[in-house]
């Protein structure tokens, strides 16, 4: 397992992270527990997960439930210090509401759901606290363009949002922040707060990439690079259609497509296409699909760690085992031979 630095924070992470948001509802409390065992025996320190989750699917009475299995697992095992723990606060409402149903990222909002996850996860502070998607209006989880930047009268500044994290940060309940399904210019302003304000510095990014969805490279991997600010990537799979086990439109019962409607980004017009070809891709070097897709976002250099998720010890453990494959150059540029003849289908 390689070991990253998570942005100028000083911390070390796995460059392979356990995502949790089947916690709740495809894993049970025991199910999950034994994953973050078989995770720790394989070298990830990194867990993940938001106030939200599950969302396989995601349901008011399920609302923090992850949370509260990783929680029992802190309490019962007592290697809190043994992880870097992440989770992220909501932005406006996309499921159902919140906290009083304007779930906006202000004080009151923060504050309350800070203290949420903190008793839910049985621990005094989190090491990195993300919010999950911005308060403003902008396009994401598979929306193109601008929207005509149209964003809701009560939408809260950034500044605002990173001033109450600051405090969080002094009040010793978070070590860091970082963002998640932003755009270069939602990074580039923390960054400008940070220099300008003295506010804290954003620490990590995570978006969604994968072969099927590569819309990081263009101008947030430079603020990767040149800024430290690493990508933390989720949906290094697509979703499983990077598997090949929905071509053909094959839904296996339990799977992902099966028992979360509501993601639709991966169902677009040349998704199939671009999926079979990369199948194709890994079966001509001897690789499986997961190898190829995992192993390609975990050699990126602009990734901090790849974001992998189980429904089943065996999978986590093929998983981490794809992702530590290495790919021969040739793999490398066939994956981009494909990529030229579909780019990102699926933003």
């Amino acid at each position: 397992m390689d070991y990253r630095p998570l942005g100028t924070t000083g911390l070390s992470v796995s460059a392979v992270c356990l995502g949790t948001m089947t916690f709740g509802s495809q894993n049970t409390e025991a199910e999950a527990h034994e994953q973050i065992e078989v995770a720790l025996d394989h070298g990830i320190n990194f867990l993940d997960t938001a106030e939200m989750y599950p969302v396989t699917p995601t349901r008011p009475e399920t609302f923090g439930r992850t949370e509260e299995y990783l929680g029992t697992w802190i309490a019962g095992s007592g290697k809190r210090d043994k992880i870097v723990l992440a989770s992220k606060v909501s932005g406006p409402s996309r499921f159902f509401p919140l906290r009083g149903g304007d779930n906006r990222l202000d004080r009151r909002n923060i504050e309350e759901a800070i203290e949420g996850s903190l008793k839910r996860l049985q621990t005094d502070y989190l090491d990195l606290y993300q919010l999950h998607w911005p308060d403003r209006s902008v396009p994401m989880f598979g929306g193109r363009g601008t929207q005509a930047l149209t964003d809701a009268p009560e939408a809260v500044a950034l500044e605002e949002t990173i001033s109450v994290l600051e405090d969080l940060v002094k009040a010793g309940k978070i070590r860091a922040f970082g963002v998640s399904n932003e755009t270069p210019w939602g990074v580039s302003e923390a960054l400008r707060l940070h220099r300008d304000k003295g506010l804290p510095r954003v620490a990590s990014i995570q978006n969604a990439y994968n072969l099927l969805n590569r819309v990081f490279e263009v101008g947030l991997s430079e603020f990767a690079l040149r800024e430290g600010v690493g990508l933390l990537a989720y949906s290094p799979l697509a979703a499983g259609h990077l598997s090949g086990k929905y071509l053909g439109g094959v839904v296996p019962p339990g799977s992902r497509v099966d028992v979360a409607k509501q993601f639709t980004r991966y169902f677009t017009v040349n998704q199939q296409q671009a999926a079979a070809r990369y199948v194709a891709v890994a079966q001509s070097f001897g690789l499986t699909p997961v190898q190829l897709a995992l192993a390609f976002v975990y050699s990126r250099p602009f990734v901090t760690s790849s974001i992998i998720g189980a429904t089943s010890v065996e999978q986590l453990k093929t998983d981490i085992a794809a992702s530590l494959t290495p790919l021969p150059e040739e793999a490398l540029t066939a994956i981009n031979e494909v990529y030229n003849l579909y780019p990102d289908p699926c933003p």
